[in-house]
């Protein structure tokens, strides 16, 4: 049984491998070893000089565009964790009669399709002004009604006693969420702050439209350049692919931990 085990999980990292495999292999190749119908496991020659005309092609501003996406990421990720948590522990913890009905406003959101709500927003954007900018890319999305339920929920679930004994302690409500509730939150913040950078991060319809010059480009819509009806540079397209998902795999690497506690903390049970 055990031998079976080991290689369900080795075929399972097989397939997992896969795709990166294919993106480094094609992209530290040629052209010809991408096309051709003779499959080899390796190119014939690795280009790594493929890395460099990347970062150089004056078409595609790669190096600003990662930058972009990391301003873009980081920044909604910090306003969803800051807003969802305040609203999450109110919702949780400041007594109302109308919490419930906030909460089913809340999740009424999750509901409507994003297509309903994109052209508004875009007309809100472009009369402030925003278009081609980084606020017309970070402020529509600092606000995620799904992280605000799942904090209202967790915070539910929050003990009690910890707050009532910073309470006794002369701690304000204030005071008692920023020094007691949320170091105690950790593992589950950053399981949402990693969701949400993720998502964050993978955004492209938003950003192709909001970002209509070469400086406000994101990733993603820098990567929609090498593919076009008149080109397709495939080995910049597979190498672009793999350098745009190494930031999100070292963060998911140095966070699956908490990840994998924030889950179990989330306060949802089955």
């Amino acid at each position: 049984m055990k031998a079976l085990r080991y290689l369900a999980l080795v075929i399972a990292s097989a397939l997992f491998l896969l795709p990166f495999y294919l993106l480094l292999r094609n992209g530290l190749a040629e052209e010809a070893d991408i096309t051709s119908p003779q499959w080899t496991f390796f190119p014939s020659t690795v280009h790594w000089e493929n890395i460099r005309e990347l970062f150089e092609d004056p078409a595609v501003p790669m190096a600003s565009s990662l930058l972009n996406s990391l301003i873009v990421s980081v920044l909604q990720t910090s306003g969803q964790l800051l807003l969802g948590a305040m609203a999450g522990y109110g919702l949780a913890r400041i007594p109302s009669r109308h919490s419930r009905w906030v909460v089913g406003l809340v999740l009424g959101t999750l509901m409507i399709p994003a297509a309903v709500t994109f052209v508004p927003t875009f007309v809100m954007v472009s009369t402030l002004g925003w278009v081609s900018s980084l606020r017309g890319l970070i402020i529509p999305g600092l606000f995620s009604g799904l992280t605000a339920y799942l904090c209202s929920q967790y915070f539910q679930s929050f003990p009690r006693e910890l707050e009532e004994a910073a309470r006794v302690d002369g701690l304000s409500p204030w005071g008692t969420f920023w020094r007691i509730v949320v170091p105690n939150s950790g593992n589950f913040l950053a399981a949402l702050a990693v969701v949400n950078l993720i998502g964050s991060w993978n955004a492209f319809l938003w950003p192709l439209v909001i970002a209509q010059d070469e400086e406000s480009w994101t990733v993603q819509v820098a990567m929609s350049t090498l593919l076009t009806a008149q080109n397709i540079n495939l080995h910049e397209l597979f190498l672009a692919a793999a350098v745009s998902i190494l930031p999100l795999v070292v963060i998911f690497v140095v966070l699956q931990r908490f990840l994998v506690r924030g889950v179990t903390e989330t306060g949802i049970k089955g």
